[in-house]
């Protein structure tokens, strides 16, 4: 009896222990504490969200319909630019004079031809029609841009337009229509720690979908604009990006930037990175830019830069320490422009601007996202401090040169008595062909030209009555100084060899 008394005791000693332990959690306040689990059988689980903070949207577990949205839009740009050519030796463009003197061959005695180099990097198609907009830096020193959408269709691309300033740049598939695209979304709306996801085409993958969220905004890294070695900046460059945790690697360049709804809000254009792949930072080129930048192209062929014309300084600790000032944010105006608006408007040196159009400005990236949303003629409400009053001013932006002109790229219409819309053309085009200028006939209609020749649209213009053709005031110098008929030198870009048409100028 005393083995199996031993063993009762052990049990219930065991059985007291473990119910004081329970109580110990609240287990025993059964009166106080109720725990209840809810069911809701209509909602899937892909489609529930998290509980959604003020101010927020609610934040999908996943990105599949984001994904499934903008991934046909996101294609993959193949650049074909044309290297410089080198001698064997690697003296450069001075390989012909070395070569007398330290006798690099050059079997047959010709310069051998350059050996183009290929680029990629990511675009995000925005219109049916087949506008795609990318980085500059993707297509740079471009002869030939080829774009894939989807797995496997493929289209020749041309340049429409660049803006080395925000790094973006617009390219078109000719012909084109009924090609999906990416829709805008506002980018003022985007909110720090909101969920993004970033689709491009890294280390030449097809369509790569990362996630992350915003983790900083109006970021400068102070890359965009860097001449030869990275040394000195185009100070009108404008940085103002989205920063984000969302994986982004070389090839990435280009692509886009959404939201949970699948909207474009940004470019996706550089990372921070001491080896050259992704290690922890992003860097978009916000969509309420990119936009502006587009419609500038699209309807003038450059982009049209306002200006308020004064030299800033941005506003930190340090420097407020140093002026005397009551306030650590914000920008502060060191000089004024003779003509400029701002000048025009009442500021003056020492004034802070802490407002644009009713937007924060506490940084100098923030002023210049805000004034390069504009175009010259436009006006801006300018909110500042004066010896700590805060006053306002309208401001009416300027070109550089002081005018508030929109600037075209220059192209020669009429010519009535020819017939012919002329253009210049872009660098791109000047490389491809190796020349070093020339008009393009950009339309033919009734005239001398349609009548007397068979000329066909496109047809580059290089030689004009015996002289070389750089741009389309040289063209029409030859045409109104020329009695009697005119012969014009050139060539296709399609077709092979030289062309030469004559017609009667006058």
């Amino acid at each position: 009896m005393t083995r199996y008394g031993s063993i009762i005791f052990a049990s219930v000693l065991s059985c007291l222990l473990t119910l004081g332990v329970l109580w110990s959690f609240g287990f025993g306040e059964s009166a106080t504490n109720t725990y209840r689990i809810e069911h809701h059988d209509a909602v899937a689980a892909t489609d529930a969200s998290f509980v959604p903070n003020i101010n927020t949207s609610n934040a999908p577990f996943d990105f599949t319909f984001a994904a499934d949205k903008v991934a046909p839009g996101v294609v993959f740009i193949r650049n074909t630019m044309e290297s410089q050519q080198r001698g064997q030796g690697g003296f450069g463009a001075q390989d012909d004079f070395f070569r007398q003197f330290f006798g690099t061959p050059n079997p047959g005695g010709q310069r051998q031809a350059p050996r183009p180099s290929v680029g990629s990097g990511s675009g995000v198609l925005i219109s049916a029609d087949g506008y795609i907009v990318t980085n500059n830096h993707v297509i740079d020193k471009s002869v030939d841009l080829e774009v894939r959408v989807g797995d496997k269709d493929t289209y020749k691309a041309t340049l429409v337009g660049t803006d080395p300033t925000t790094d973006i740049a617009l390219l078109k598939i000719e012909d084109a229509k009924d090609l999906p695209y990416v829709e805008f979304a506002d980018s003022d709306q985007v909110r720090i720690g909101q969920w993004v996801a970033a689709v491009g085409n890294p280390f030449d993958l097809e369509t790569t979908v990362t996630a992350g969220i915003v983790s900083a905004l109006g970021r400068s890294i102070n890359i965009i604009g860097r001449n030869g070695g990275g040394q000195g900046r185009d100070r009108t460059a404008i940085e103002s990006f989205i920063q984000t945790d969302a994986a982004v690697n070389p090839g990435n360049s280009g692509g886009a930037l959404v939201n949970t709804e699948g909207n474009l809000i940004g470019i996706n254009t550089a990372i921070a990175s001491p080896t050259g792949a992704f290690a922890g930072y992003s860097f978009a080129v916000p969509s309420r830019l990119v936009r502006k930048v587009v419609d500038d192209l699209r309807e003038f062929g450059t982009v049209q830069r306002g200006f308020i014309g004064a030299s800033i300084i941005e506003v930190d600790q340090a420097f407020a320490e140093d002026r005397g000032l009551d306030i650590n944010y914000g920008v502060y105006v060191d000089t004024l422009v003779g003509n400029s608006s701002a000048k025009e408007a009442g500021l003056k040196k020492g004034d802070i601007i802490v407002e644009i159009d009713g937007s924060e400005i506490r940084t100098i990236p923030e002023l210049l996202e805000q004034i390069g949303r504009h175009r010259p003629g436009d006006k801006v409400r300018l909110t500042y401090l004066r010896a700590g009053t805060e006053r306002t001013a309208e401001v009416t932006l300027k070109t550089a040169e002081g005018t508030t002109e929109v600037v075209r790229k220059k192209t020669a219409k009429g010519y009535a008595a020819l017939g012919i819309d002329l253009e210049e053309l872009d660098d791109a085009t000047k490389r491809k062909l190796r020349i070093d200028g020339g008009v393009r006939v950009a339309d033919i209609r009734t005239g001398r030209i349609a009548s007397q020749t068979d000329m066909a649209e496109g047809f580059i213009i290089t030689e004009a009555g015996g002289q070389s053709i750089s741009d389309v005031d040289d063209f029409m110098k030859v045409v109104s100084s020329t009695k009697g008929i005119l012969a014009v030198k050139g060539r296709y870009e399609t077709i092979p060899g030289t062309k030469i048409y004559a017609f009667e100028a006058s």
